[in-house]
């Protein structure tokens, strides 16, 4: 493929690069200066993190992603049968869009067409895979977003077109919000949503514990390294001196509250200068700085979480072994924003 013919049918919006750093410091600053210690997942994201956790999606361990591919290698007919007319397809948090091939080839084989609206945080992951959709289908057109999900949800609501969306929102990324901020975020998603457009969410199921922790604390240590990459960011970005072996990776099962929740524990006794942020960060040995929850649940969760949103399940759609579901939402008859 030339590089005309990639530009022809690839577009890339970025949002204000100055404005995501400045997020990123005032997180770092608020999370750091907490007590408790926190840091918000959405910056796992980076260039470096993005790769990263493409290798975890390939882990025997992480089954998350091999359940979902399952259902939509049996299912993404299916699923695009229930948007008559459909031709866009919004992702949010794409990545390298591996699975979504399968919604995408899907599409083409209804409509011979599909505008791909890919939403990352990261613009080297949008251009490489942007770069290889382009050049496998040519029925295909991206119109990629590069910011945070809000940001790329804003401009979709400014769109006129009458054609139904489906939005994808797949690999159980729902998860990283507590049940209430999930529906906060759903509803965001509703607010951008017609009458005829759908949303396909990804939402792992509750089980066992030595299954949820083993796919979150791998033998290899790579989802250590994707959290730790968290500290190497602020080192790189704001100029800190996080010693990385002065922190350990750790991954719990919390039954009552349905999440695995995930943290960096200090090692020993510490202090850590942020320059940027004119910050001393102390430690002590054995103080967790929160970095993730993944929420699992239940089918009556979800259909809780989606009311919640003004949302309704449509169809539901479960891996052989019943780990994972992909969950079709439409909009209740009366909160519906166009």
């Amino acid at each position: 493929m030339t590089s005309a013919d990639l530009s022809s049918r690839y577009t890339l919006l970025e949002s204000d690069p100055h404005a995501q750093r400045a997020s990123f410091a005032d997180a770092v600053a608020e999370g750091l200066g907490s007590d408790p210690k926190s840091l918000p997942c959405r910056f796992f994201y980076d260039d470096a993190g993005s790769a990263l956790f493409e290798e975890i999606c390939r882990l025997p361990e992480y089954y998350l992603t091999r359940a979902e591919r399952e259902i939509l290698d049996a299912h993404a007919d299916e699923i695009v049968g229930f948007l008559e007319g459909c031709s866009e397809l919004v992702e949010l948090g794409s990545g390298s869009a591996s699975k979504t091939r399968l919604l995408i080839e899907a599409f083409l084989r209804c409509a011979g067409r599909l505008r791909y609206v890919p939403i990352d945080i990261s613009r080297s992951a949008l251009a490489e895979s942007a770069q290889a959709l382009l050049a496998d289908y040519p029925g295909l057109e991206i119109r990629a977003i590069a910011g945070e999900y809000e940001q790329g949800l804003l401009r979709l609501r400014a769109g006129s077109d009458a054609e139904p969306r489906l939005y994808a929102w797949l690999g159980s990324n729902i998860g990283n919000f507590d049940r209430a901020l999930a529906a906060d975020f759903l509803r965001h998603v509703r607010d951008a949503m017609r009458a005829r457009d759908r949303l396909l969410v990804g939402i792992d199921l509750r089980k066992d514990r030595r299954s949820l922790e083993r796919a979150y604390a791998d033998g290899s240590g790579v989802t250590a390294r994707f959290n730790l990459n968290l500290l190497a960011r602020i080192n790189r970005e704001l100029g800190a001196r996080f010693d990385l072996e002065d922190f350990r990776h750790e991954a719990v099962w919390r039954a009552r509250e349905g999440r695995v929740e995930l943290s960096l524990v200090s090692r020993r006794d510490q202090e850590v200068a942020i320059p940027a942020l004119d910050l001393v960060v102390k430690l002590r040995k054995g103080e967790r700085i929160h970095t993730e929850d993944s929420f699992k649940y239940s089918p009556r969760e979800i259909a809780e979480v989606a009311e919640a949103a003004g949302l309704r399940v449509v169809a539901r759609w479960c891996d052989a072994a019943a780990r994972f579901s992909l969950n079709l939402l439409a909009p209740s008859a009366d909160a519906v924003a166009g």
